[in-house]
């Protein structure tokens, strides 16, 4: 099958939408005969070489565009040019007799990028999309994120109004959600079909961690790998702490950011400072080492998109206490964790706090729970599912296609 592939700052060397990005070009290239554009970061590799079974289509970035790192991941300049020259290229090649039985954007994540792929004759997947997930209004009056991330707010009202935006979706096979919630998202468009799917995966599952109940005088181990933003919940992993000083638990927290100062100074205030150990930014492997120590995963992010922070953890055994909002209440189970609400901070500290002490009181729950993490991402979570999903929708939607031209 001939798939075009528009997928933006492909990198198997990058981390973020780059990796997912070459996931997906390496990927279908094996199974399909798949066309990538894309367009490369001045100071990175180009994925020409680094997907040696796949037609590379790239372009530089333009200078200047990528020197401010969050800005740029936020808002994306580059996006514009890349779209304009897609556009020009896909046009190009129709002319010159080149077919697509399918075309694919599974990037941007985030809804507020125009799809080079619309109007061209070609049908299209976009997806598995995600963002505009809006935080509670108590959780959100404590955020100390720059003043620029504020501008996420805009992405609503530019669904309703943007007509090339709009279009774009409208005029899609299929959209593809990373979670139920973004059908509510993108309720102002008419779809004309939408399906769930996590925006990544892992490759493979991780090594099995033997797993069994810490031996007395053991603390529990809690941990939580993520950013240090204040939507990331980290923060509310600590204040739970303060509701569980009757139980030996402790808290590792892996990552780094905005949110680390104030997350050092609640737990000396609250007197767990001794409980909790920041450990900030970590290679890949010591990340690894760090699940395969703990016992649960706390990962309560209350504006969350994606679930792959879930996966990883789950990879390993480890039940998952979420937040039963946005990819990681989609990507949790109740077999394989515990989901909580989140509407204020004390809420969501003692909730967390409620589901840590239930599975510090039942160690054959919470082995139970890890074991069937590890099997939910055996069966849904690793990218081989994902391609095999995808390419049965890239089939169908090809088979309709041709039934509707062929009279």
């Amino acid at each position: 099958m001939r798939v075009l592939l528009v997928a933006p700052t492909t990198d198997p060397t990058d981390v973020g939408e780059a990796w997912v990005a070459a996931q997906w070009a390496e990927r279908l290239g094996h199974r399909h005969e798949v066309t990538l554009l894309t367009y490369r970061k001045r100071s990175r590799p180009s994925a020409v070489d680094a997907l040696p079974h796949v037609r590379v289509v790239e372009w530089v970035e333009p200078p200047l565009l990528g020197r401010a790192e969050r800005l740029n991941s936020l808002m994306k300049p580059a996006y514009l040019p890349f779209h304009v020259r897609a556009r020009r290229w896909i046009r190009d090649a129709t002319a010159r007799g080149e077919h697509f039985d399918v075309a694919h954007q599974p990037l941007p994540v985030a809804m507020r990028y125009p799809t080079p792929l619309c109007g061209q004759g070609v049908p299209y997947v976009l997806g598995p999309v995600g963002g505009s997930l809006v935080a509670p209004p108590a959780l959100d009056a404590e955020d100390t994120a720059p003043w620029w991330t504020g501008l996420r707010r805009v992405d609503a009202w530019r669904m309703r109004h943007d007509r090339a935006l709009r279009a774009g979706y409208a005029g899609a096979a299929c959209v593809l959600g990373i979670a139920p919630y973004v059908a509510e998202s993108l309720a102002p468009v008419p779809l004309r079909r939408f399906e769930v799917l996590s925006e990544t995966a892992l490759r493979e599952l991780p090594p099995a961690t033997p797993r069994s109940a810490p031996r007395p005088g053991e603390p529990l181990r809690l941990l939580f790998v993520g950013r240090l933003i204040r939507t990331k919940g980290a923060r509310d992993a600590v204040a739970a702490l303060a509701h569980l000083r009757d139980l030996p638990v402790v808290l590792d927290v892996v990552g780094d950011g905005f949110d680390r100062g104030p997350c050092e100074r609640l737990a000396l205030d609250l007197g767990v400072a001794d409980r909790v150990r920041f450990h900030g930014t970590q290679p890949r492997e010591q990340v690894d080492r760090f699940y395969a120590q703990a016992d649960v995963f706390v990962f309560p992010s209350y504006r969350e998109p994606g679930g792959n922070v879930a996966y990883e953890a789950m990879g390993h055994a480890l039940p998952a206490v979420v937040v039963d909002r946005g990819g990681p209440g989609e990507a949790v189970t109740n077999a394989c964790g515990i989901k909580v609400a989140a509407h204020t901070p004390a809420q969501l500290a003692r909730d967390l706090a409620a589901a840590v002490r239930r599975l510090a009181e039942d160690p054959a729950a919470r082995l139970g729970m890890g074991r069937a993490a590890r099997e939910r991402v055996a069966t849904t979570g690793l990218w081989d599912h994902k391609i095999d999903r995808v390419s049965g929708l890239y089939e169908q939607l090809a088979r309709e296609e041709a039934a509707r031209v062929r009279p």
